[in-house]
């Protein structure tokens, strides 16, 4: 299947989800990321500020926004910077997607986890995206661990993948947690 037939699947299985579908999903997800020894041991943790057809992290971010670090992107041009997670400081930005304000940009080296999201993804950590290559840009620049989170249905047989595409360390669902190849 071709990335543009991937993604019009997808965005009509989003759409059906019913809202107690979406979260129970999402709580589902987040049930397995927290076990991940990745999650675990990390404290900075660059998190997204979830679409609507997403899964959710916003109780994510709430529960645990005491105990751990969270940063999120922020568009600028045509790559991602990294700004502490408030809660109290975000404003509609690019795409429109809630995003950090202020100028306390992070250095992504200083990540230790990434979860990032996706259209599709792969056992072989092949993501998906919307096809701006936001998070691939910003991923060939760090080594944290990077874990993709998606509804089960997400998960696919074959993502098409082009050399610049960064694979995912590890891959979690609802039902899965998937360990992939190591990235380079």
């Amino acid at each position: 299947m071709e990335k543009r037939e991937i993604r019009h699947k997808i965005k009509n299985m989003r759409q059906m989800l019913t809202e107690g579908e979406r979260i129970s999903a999402a709580d589902a997800v987040f049930s397995q990321l927290e076990q991940t020894a990745a999650f675990m041991l990390a404290d900075r943790i660059l998190m997204y500020h979830s679409l609507p057809d997403e899964v959710s992290t916003h109780a994510f971010l709430r529960k645990w926004g005491k105990r751990k670090r969270f940063f999120l992107p922020r568009v600028n041009g045509v790559n991602l910077e990294i700004l502490p997670y408030d809660e109290q400081r975000l404003e509609l930005g690019s795409f429109h997607i809630e995003e950090p304000t202020g100028e306390n940009t992070v250095d992504p080296e200083e990540i230790e986890l990434i979860v990032v999201p996706a259209v599709a993804f792969d056992r072989k950590g092949t993501r998906l995206g919307r096809g701006k290559g936001f998070y691939d840009r910003l991923l060939a620049s760090t080594k944290a661990v990077t874990i993709g989170v998606g509804y089960d249905f997400q998960l696919i047989d074959e993502v098409p993948a082009e050399p610049h595409d960064v694979p995912m360390n590890m891959v979690v669902t609802q039902t899965s947690v998937i360990l992939c190849r190591n990235r380079k």
